[in-house]
């Protein structure tokens, strides 16, 4: 398998975001990162993006820890969003102090090679038990990069559950 083979497409979706109308603006919403890909990570620990990803990082992206495992990929905008609201909290919240230490200590940030490909830093791969199989799934305004038997393993024992969330996060009628 070579570096960009995938089992879907990402696509690049940007649209007036549904309340723009309401509040007289005329801005899109980010650039979506969508769908699985099956690249590897050679033994440097370098990753190939899917080729649909590359355009929407613009000049790089941070790595950083993820939960359940996972390592994000987040545009340098988004992670900038994520931090800013993070630190927003007050520093007497213990909770968000150490969401933050654990967020920022683990993160890096990569300027893809001319191949298109990324550098995962060691404590990352280490965090992630990422080696030779690896997933990298688009998840809206990141992407998320897994161990493969970690991500099967994990989609499995979440799509008994997929209906069953879908009543729960989505508004009655959208689905």
């Amino acid at each position: 398998m070579d570096d960009d083979t995938h089992e879907s497409q990402a696509v690049s979706i940007g649209a007036p975001a549904p309340d723009a109308a309401v509040a007289g603006e005329s801005s899109l919403m980010p650039a979506l990162l969508l769908g699985t890909y099956t690249p590897k990570i050679d033994a440097k620990g370098r990753v190939a993006l899917p080729a649909k990803f590359r355009s929407q990082l613009g000049a790089g992206c941070v790595l950083a820890r993820g939960q359940e495992r996972c390592v994000y990929l987040l545009p340098i905008p988004e992670f900038r969003r994520i931090a800013a609201q993070v630190q927003r909290t007050s520093l007497s919240d213990k909770r968000a102090r150490n969401y933050l230490r654990v967020f920022l200590s683990g993160a890096v940030d990569e300027v893809p090679d001319k191949q298109g490909r990324v550098m995962v830093p060691q404590m990352l791969r280490d965090y992630a038990g990422l080696t030779g199989d690896i997933v990298v799934i688009g998840v809206g305004t990141r992407a998320e990069v897994w161990d493969r038997p970690t991500w099967e393993t994990y989609l499995n024992e979440q799509e008994d559950d997929y209906s069953d969330m879908a009543d729960d996060i989505l508004p009655l009628g959208d689905l």
